[in-house]
C-alpha cells in the first residue's frame, strides 16, 4: 500500500498516518516504524541517480522504484464488524526495493560480508547473491568477505570476492567464508571496519548476531561514520520474529522428512518399535511442527512451547502404550529445547552453562527420552519385546545446500539488502512480511521472538493428526 507523500516524507518516521478517505472500509490509522538513515546524522550527504537507470537488463518506469510512501502492514487481518476494535495504530514498515536516488557512488563502495553463528542452508547463496548483486546491479567492484564471523574483522585479512570466484557457491552447504560463535569485541570490530575503509557492511546471522549488529550500528552512528549496516536474518529454527520465515527453514523441514521416514521404517519393522527423532529447535518448535504436518507418520510431537509429562493419566507413556497396542509401532518427534523442565534436577548441573553466543547449553532431551522409554517398558512390560531407534539428524539438516525455494528466497533477501544500503538506509534487516519484502529496524528484530502459537489452528492440526494428549491440561 502507499501513503501520501506528506505522510511518508523522508526516510520514514515514527508517526501516525491518517486513513485514506476512499473506500467503504478504511484502516483508521497507521504507524510507520522509523527506519534509520545515514542522513539522520550526516545531513549533508549527496544523492546520485540510481545506476539501474543505465543497466541494460532493466527498463525502469515510474512504478519500478520504491518511494517512501510505499509501506507494508505488519498485520493484514482485520475485523470489519468492529466487534473487536484495534487496540492501537497499525504498524507498517518501509517496503524493500530500489530507490530512484542512491547515496553511494558505485566506484566509492567498499562492501564487507560476514557470516556468524551456526550453519544454515542457504548461507552460501546469500553471499553469492550479495556479490553478484553488488557487482551486476550497481557496478560495485570492491567486495570483501570477512572470515570466521565477527572476530574475523580484527583477527585476519578479508578475502576479495567477485562473481567468478563465487560462481557455484549456492550448490554447497555451510559457508565458504567460515563462521564462528562469539568473538564480539565492539571497539575492535568498528575500528577494523573504519580502518579498512568499508562503507557497506552486510551481516548474516541469527538473533545473537542481530543483537551484536545493534551495537555495531549504534557505535558507527555515534562516531558519525558514513557506513551503511544491513542485516540478513539467518536461523534454521525460524525463531526470528516479525518476518514470515527465515531462509533455510523450508530446506530443514524437507530434510527432516528423511529422518522421520527412517524412524518410521525402523519402528514399523520391529515388534513394539518406537522411532524417536530429535529435530532442531532450541526455543521454538517450528521445524518439529511443520515436519510433523508434512510427514503424517508422526504419532507425537513435543516442542518447547508445550510442556509434557511422562507418567500418569494423559501422560506420554500412557499414550504410547495405547498406540503400540493399536498399531504395533509409534514415531515421536521432539524439538531439542523441549522437556528441559522435566529432566531430573540431578542431571541439570550444567544447564546454566552458555555457549559462545550466549545461548543456554541444553541437555540432550532425545537421549534422555530414549532412556526413560526403555526404563518404562522394562518396568511395565518386562517380558515383551521392545525397540527404540533414536535418530538425531541435526548436523545433516543444517549443513546441506538450500533447496530451490530457499535459493530463490536468499536471492531476494540479498538484493533487498543491497537496494537498502545503496539508498542510504542503515541499521535495518530485510525480510518478507505478509509475502512482501520490507526493511525493519534491527533493534526490533533483535528483540522480537517467534514462538509457536499453541492456541492457533496449526497446533490444533498437529493434535488432530497425531491424536496426542493435551499435556497442558494435567
Amino acid at each position: 500500500m502507499a501513503l501520501s507523500p506528506n505522510d511518508a516524507a523522508g526516510a520514514g518516521g515514527d508517526r501516525h498516518v491518517p486513513a485514506a478517505e476512499e473506500g467503504h472500509r478504511a484502516i483508521p490509522n497507521i504507524k510507520l516504524q522509523r527506519l534509520p538513515h545515514l542522513t539522520d546524522y550526516l545531513p549533508d550527504l549527496q544523492t546520485h541517480p540510481n545506476p539501474l537507470d543505465s543497466n541494460p537488463f532493466f527498463h525502469p518506469i515510474s512504478e519500478f522504484y520504491i518511494t517512501a510512501s510505499d509501506v507494508i502492514l505488519r498485520h493484514i487481518l482485520h475485523d470489519l464488524s468492529e466487534s473487536f476494535p484495534s487496540p492501537g495504530p497499525h504498524l507498517a514498515y518501509n517496503r524493500a526495493g530500489p530507490r530512484k536516488q542512491v547515496y553511494f557512488k558505485p566506484g566509492h563502495v567498499r562492501a564487507a560480508i560476514v557470516t556468524c553463528g551456526g550453519l544454515c542452508p542457504g548461507m552460501n547463496t546469500v553471499i553469492r547473491e550479495l556479490v553478484v548483486g553488488l557487482w551486476g546491479l550497481y557496478g560495485v567492484r570492491e567486495i570483501f568477505g570477512v572470515r570466521a564471523g565477527y572476530r574475523g574483522f580484527y583477527s585476519g585479512e578479508p578475502v576479495e570476492l567477485n562473481p567468478k570466484l563465487v560462481h557455484g557457491w549456492q550448490k554447497n552447504g555451510g559457508t565458504v567464508l567460515e563462521t564462528s560463535r562469539g568473538g564480539f569485541d565492539l571497539d575492535k570490530i568498528v575500528n577494523a571496519i573504519e580502518n579498512r575503509g568499508f562503507n557497506q557492511v552486510y551481516i548474516i546471522g541469527g538473533d545473537g548476531t542481530m543483537r551484536g549488529m545493534v551495537e555495531i550500528f549504534n557505535e558507527i552512528k555515534r562516531r558519525k561514520l558514513n557506513i551503511a549496516v544491513a542485516g540478513i536474518p539467518k536461523t534454521v529454527d525460524n525463531d526470528v520474529g516479525i518476518i514470515d520465515k527465515s531462509f533455510g527453514f523450508q530446506t530443514a523441514v524437507e530434510m527432516a522428512q528423511q529422518a522421520i521416514n527412517a524412524a518410521h521404517t525402523e519402528a514399523e519393522s520391529a515388534v513394539n518399535g518406537i522411532g524417536l527423532v530429535k529435530l532442531m529447535g532450541r526455543s521454538t518448535g517450528h521445524i518439529a511442527l511443520h515436519a510433523t504436518l508434512s510427514s503424517r507418520d508422526v504419532d507425537c510431537c513435543l516442542i518447547p512451547e508445550n510442556d509434557f509429562y511422562l507418567e500418569g493419566k494423559g501422560g506420554l507413556f500412557e499414550f504410547l502404550d495405547k498406540r503400540l497396542k493399536d498399531n504395533g509401532h509409534a514415531v515421536v518427534v521432539v524439538a531439542e529445547g523441549a522437556g528441559q523442565d522435566v529432566i531430573p534436577k540431578c542431571d541439570q548441573s550444567h544447564v546454566a552453562e552458555k555457549d559462545e553466543s550466549g545461548n543456554p547449553v541444553f541437555l540432550d532431551v532425545g537421549g534422555w527420552l530414549k532412556s526413560e522409554l526403555k526404563k518404562w517398558w522394562n518396568r511395565d512390560h518386562p517380558k515383551e519385546l521392545f525397540t527404540v531407534k533414536y535418530i538425531d539428524p541435526t548436523y545433516m539438516i543444517r549443513a546441506v545446500p538450500a533447496n530451490a525455494t530457499d535459493n530463490l528466497y536468499c536471492t531476494l533477501l540479498a538484493h533487498s539488502a543491497i537496494h537498502g544500503a545503496m539508498a542510504g538506509y542503515t541499521g535495518f534487516v530485510c525480510g518478507p512480511i505478509n509475502g512482501n519484502y520490507a526493511y525493519i529496524p534491527v533493534e526490533e528484530v533483535a528483540r522480537a521472538k517467534n514462538p509457536v502459537n499453541t492456541r492457533d489452528h496449526k497446533w490444533a492440526w498437529v493434535r488432530s493428526i497425531t491424536n496426542q494428549p493435551d499435556f497442558g491440561s494435567h
